[in-house]
């Protein structure tokens, strides 16, 4: 189960609780690699932690800008040596990806562009309400179009629209949010599915927030790979 990419979001603003986090999702048995997001970066210990952290990590930023000041953003963030992946979206169109990427190799040749598409809160009524007009298969497929085009290296989408990207981009470096245990809530994600089902569908990686950093974590990251045994 090693070779299957699991990343741990982790949500909160507690120092105590981020490293309680990370050293209880740690385990031989699966490859655990902390996601940390706008909750915990924004937070007053936030960006000193990072700075100083000492394995690999993902930073979900969600960058969307014009294309010079998400540049000024990437520069920013230079000190964080063990950065592996940061996100960006796909709305901030096919400049500032382009851009971002060319960015990310001056500074770190290892640091890996993640391309957002449609966030896994929303569903067909939501697009509507926002103002768009085709479906969320059409966008998600036009959006990694985008990010392919782009030359960033993977694509972040919800496990539903995975297998209909994987039949297109056979290559492409794939991870999903919005996963859940059998049985969890689904909280406020729309379109949720569980981690089996999600590899089933061909992804490279999956994210999972409240399955396993809620109640007794070494028991949730059990449960996780007593399903993926199955």
């Amino acid at each position: 189960m090693k070779h299957r990419n699991i990343f741990v979001a982790c949500d909160t603003s507690n120092l105590i609780e981020i490293k309680k986090i990370i050293k209880q999702t740690q385990t031989n048995k699966l490859k655990v690699v902390p996601k940390f997001g706008l909750q915990f970066f924004y937070s007053k210990n936030g960006r000193k932690f990072l700075e100083n952290f000492q394995k690999d990590f993902w930073l979900d930023l969600k960058i969307n800008d014009i294309p010079q000041t998400a540049l000024s953003a990437l520069d920013s963030l230079n000190d964080l040596k063990r950065c592996k992946y940061i996100t960006v979206h796909a709305n901030g169109g096919l400049e500032m990806l382009r851009a971002i990427k060319k960015k990310a190799k001056l500074i770190n040749k290892n640091l890996k562009i993640l391309g957002v598409t449609i966030l896994t809160s929303l569903n067909n009524k939501s697009l509507k309400e926002i103002g768009h007009t085709k479906s969320i298969d059409q966008l998600v497929l036009k959006q990694a179009g985008l990010i392919k085009k782009s030359g960033c290296d993977g694509i972040v989408c919800s496990a539903q629209e995975a297998k209909l990207l994987r039949k297109k981009y056979k290559k492409l470096f794939i991870v999903t949010p919005g996963i859940r245990l059998p049985g969890d809530s689904a909280n406020d994600q729309s379109r949720v599915m569980t981690p089996n089902d999600a590899f089933k569908n061909k992804v490279s990686g999956i994210v999972m927030g409240r399955s396993l950093i809620k109640g007794n974590i070494k028991n949730n990251i059990q449960r996780l790979i007593d399903h993926l045994n199955k």
